[in-house]
């Protein structure tokens, strides 16, 4: 496994999603390593981690943060997860509560439904049959606003030739798509216990808004924002993004 560690104070987990890089919060880090110490690592089967063959688990991914966090001597941390990385949040605080100061999730889910079962079976058959540049390009046209994807055309193109690296061994990235349509623990979420945040986008075409609504209703006490910019919206609006997590966890902070 792979992480970075940067900034100083409270321990702050950033944990990504489907993609599984770190560097999906390039643009939200620097705006927190003034108040926080914030780890964040590429999701075993991607990036700069290892990548295994065999059978994937969003379980074993949380695993993999709370060893990551006891590395780091970390006895409580905020915990943020986008998308699948929400999904791995959630896992977290059912299975490490102690270690969970306050848990953000955004753009995620709390089950799959038959609308997302087809999507990401679309999106897999994508993956397995035309190939990972397709599938990175349908992943920006279904992820990214219009206006983003014609103000950053050469970053996106980058990552679209980066893709086949990025989606390498092809079986790593299709088991990885595969555990999304088995695992969920919706109905243990009534037993989480820490400060949570829900954060979604009313214009998310890959993860639509009422996942969000369904996450805030079924966790105890959360709280529900939404942020516009489609599924990706932390790499749209950082700014806007990274002022919703501090104005949510300097609250916490300050109980």
């Amino acid at each position: 496994m792979t992480y970075d560690v940067s900034g100083k104070g409270e321990a702050l987990l950033l944990i990504p999603g489907l993609g599984g890089a770190a560097s999906f919060w390039n643009g939200i880090v620097p705006l927190l390593v003034d108040r926080y110490t914030v780890i964040s690592f590429d999701h075993r089967g991607t990036g700069r981690s290892d990548r295994p063959l065999g059978k994937y688990s969003v379980s074993r991914i949380a695993e993999d943060a709370v060893e990551i966090l006891r590395a780091e001597n970390v006895d409580a941390a905020h915990i943020v997860g986008h998308s699948t990385g929400g999904l791995v949040a959630q896992f977290i605080a059912l299975d490490a509560p102690a270690l969970v100061r306050s848990l953000v999730i955004s753009g995620s889910w709390e089950k799959p439904d038959a609308r997302f079962v087809a999507m990401f079976e679309a999106r897999l058959a994508v993956l397995r049959t035309a190939g990972p540049i397709a599938y990175q390009k349908l992943t920006h046209a279904i992820g990214f606003p219009s206006g983003f994807l014609e103000a950053n055309t050469e970053r996106l193109d980058r990552a679209i030739d980066n893709a086949t690296d990025a989606l390498s061994p092809p079986e790593v990235a299709a088991a990885r798509i595969e555990m999304l349509l088995a695992d969920e623990r919706s109905g243990d979420l009534q037993r989480i216990t820490a400060r949570t945040l829900v954060i979604g986008a009313t214009d998310d075409a890959l993860i639509p808004f009422a996942h969000s609504r369904t996450l805030a209703a079924m966790i105890p006490g959360a709280r529900l924002a939404v942020i516009d910019g489609a599924h990706f919206f932390p790499r749209v609006h950082p700014e806007r993004y990274a002022k919703t997590l501090r104005e949510f966890l300097e609250e916490t902070d300050e109980q």
